[in-house]
This record gives structure tokens, C-alpha cells and sequence, in this order.
């Protein structure tokens, strides 16, 4: 979710239940970042989301944030366990870094390595390498910000290479944000038949003179507020017409709208950043 002013998103145990851990498959942890200004609020367990009393605590006590970051996993790569579980934090030009992804890229090790060592993977996931490899690529431009985020331009362009570059190797959606900007990737994913294919993520934009939107029943609860706001989903959380985000297609997101948008663009070399 990304907003224009702090609302509060909590969630709901009982519709959790249904997707993490009981009807559904995504039984193998879940995490739920909260951003303010720099610094992120970040939760995660290597349990199910079905079993966990933490999930109550939040649905009731969950602060406002303007950008929240959300994820359920249904482990593909690395065992169950906290280091596998999203989503992950790094450090970078003062920030926390925040990066969450759904999708499968086995051999990724194999067919990309890390520049340095200064992002290092800290579990075993092809999630956590990737994450990495994009701290890498955008750490000079972050690295020479003085006092303010790189301009929303030039991180568009690195993520978006950066995304060219690795869905080849699989399944690559992706929510990525540095706090000021909320950046997303829409690839493919197992739809309900079994089948790989797009949509991978969709999309929901509301106003403030538009009707709030109600996810109580998909197990997201919204603090009622006049605002601008959107939301990205891998699947619709509701019965309102979500957009499917083009294949290949990276979205910036600030403040509750969508600053930008870079249709799929074929992979191209990346020099060192």
C-alpha cells in the first residue's frame, strides 16, 4: 500500500487463516513492514499466519503508516526458518531498504553473483540474492545523494534494467521500497490452474473522492480516511475491476499515486553502478 497520509492497516486472523497456513498453501511464514520517515517498523515469524497470536496483536494495534509492505510465504527456496522469511531489510544512503518477492528463480546463484560483499544474503532464498543485487546497483546513486533520495528517474531506470536482467531466470514479481518510493514488478505467477502466466500483480487506485474501499472480507482492515492511495495485490483483494499489470511492466508509486509507469523493456547489459 502506498498513501498519501498515514492510515492504519491491520489484518485479519481469520482471512489470514484461509491463505496462510489452512485452505492455502502460503503455510511457511509472513512479514508485514510499516515504514515512517526513514526507519521501518518490520514483523516477521517462520510459522504459519494461521496460528500466530502476533497476527491479532497487529490486526487491533497495527501503527499508521503511509506505506506498508506485506508478505505470506510459501517457501519454494531454503528451509522454513526466520532468515528465509519476508520481508527483507538492508541499510543503504541512511534508509532501510525493503524488498519482497513472489516467484521461483532456481539456479540464480549460478547465473548471477554478487559485485561485493557489502549486501550479503543472510538465508539461503533465491528472494534475499536478488535483493542484493539491487542494493548493489543502486548504492552509487544513493551513495552520492547528498541529504535527498536519488531522483525517482534514475532509480526507475536501475530497477527496471535490474528486473530485464532477472526474470529470465523465473517468476520475478516483486515490491521493492527506499521509504520515499514504492517500486513494483509485475512478471508471471502460478494462476489458479496450474498454469505460469501473467498477470503476475494487480493494481487498485482510489481517491479521496472516490468510495473508501472496503478488504474486510480479504483480511486487510483500513482506517477509514479521506485520501489517495494505492494498492497492489497478487491477486485482487476485493470485487472492484483491479487492473493486471502489464508483463515486464515496473510501477513508481509515491504518496498514493502512481508517479510512473516503464512498459517491459528487453534486457540489456548493466554496467557496475
Amino acid at each position: 500500500m502506498s498513501s498519501r497520509y498515514p492510515t492504519t492497516v491491520g489484518f485479519s486472523l481469520e482471512t489470514l487463516a484461509r491463505r496462510g497456513g489452512h485452505d492455502g498453501p502460503h503455510k511457511d511464514g509472513w512479514g508485514v513492514a510499516y515504514f515512517e520517515d526513514h526507519d521501518v517498523f518490520l514483523l516477521r515469524e517462520s510459522s504459519p499466519a494461521a496460528e500466530s497470536g502476533l497476527v491479532r496483536f497487529m490486526e487491533k494495534h497495527g501503527p499508521p503508516s503511509n506505506l506498508v509492505i506485506s508478505h505470506i510465504r510459501q517457501a519454494t527456496q531454503g528451509e522454513n526458518a526466520l532468515r528465509n522469511t519476508q520481508p527483507f531489510q538492508r541499510e543503504l544512503g541512511g534508509r532501510a531498504h525493503v524488498f519482497a518477492h513472489n516467484g521461483n528463480m532456481p539456479g540464480i546463484r549460478d547465473k548471477r553473483s554478487l559485485e561485493s560483499h557489502r549486501f550479503a544474503p543472510v538465508g539461503d532464498t533465491d528472494s534475499e540474492f536478488a535483493f542484493c543485487c539491487l542494493l548493489e546497483r543502486l548504492a552509487k546513486p544513493w551513495d552520492l545523494a547528498t541529504g535527498k533520495p536519488p531522483s525517482v528517474e534514475s532509480r526507475l531506470e536501475i530497477v527496471a534494467d535490474f528486473a530485464a536482467q532477472f526474470r529470465s531466470l523465473g517468476a520475478f514479481n516483486f515490491v521493492y521500497s527506499d521509504g520515499d518510493t514504492l517500486f513494483v514488478h509485475a512478471h508471471r505467477r502460478t494462476q489458479n490452474d496450474g498454469d505460469v502466466r501473467p498477470p503476475g500483480l494487480h493494481l487498485l487506485e482510489r481517491s479521496c473522492n472516490e468510495q473508501a474501499v472496503d478488504l474486510s472480507k480479504s483480511g486487510v482492515i483500513m482506517a477509514p480516511v479521506a485520501q489517495e492511495l494505492v494498492l497492489v495485490a497478487s491477486v485482487p483483494l476485493t470485487d472492484e475491476p483491479w487492473e493486471p499489470i502489464g508483463e515486464g511492466e515496473v510501477i513508481a508509486l509515491t504518496r498514493g499515486t502512481v508517479w510512473a509507469r516503464m512498459p517491459q523493456v528487453p534486457a540489456t547489459k548493466i554496467n557496475a553502478q
